[in-house]
């Protein structure tokens, strides 16, 4: 489910690097958010990442 419906941006993995270098596992989550959105005519619920969001490549319904 975490993943953007338009650009497919989803969860990135890395490492937490402490003071003392020793590594352990993270994940880095994109922000997500569920909309209203006109999908080939129809309002549907996608999911979508809010850089989308802002740059108006998801057409909102109202």
């Amino acid at each position: 489910m975490a993943k953007c419906d338009f650009c497919g941006k989803g969860v990135t993995f890395g490492n937490n690097v402490s003071h003392s270098h020793r590594r352990s596992n993270r994940m880095w989550k994109a922000n997500i958010r569920r909309v209203k959105a006109v999908v080939n005519g129809s309002v549907k619920h996608v999911y979508v990442c809010t850089n989308c969001l802002r740059s108006n490549r998801v057409q909102r319904s109202v």
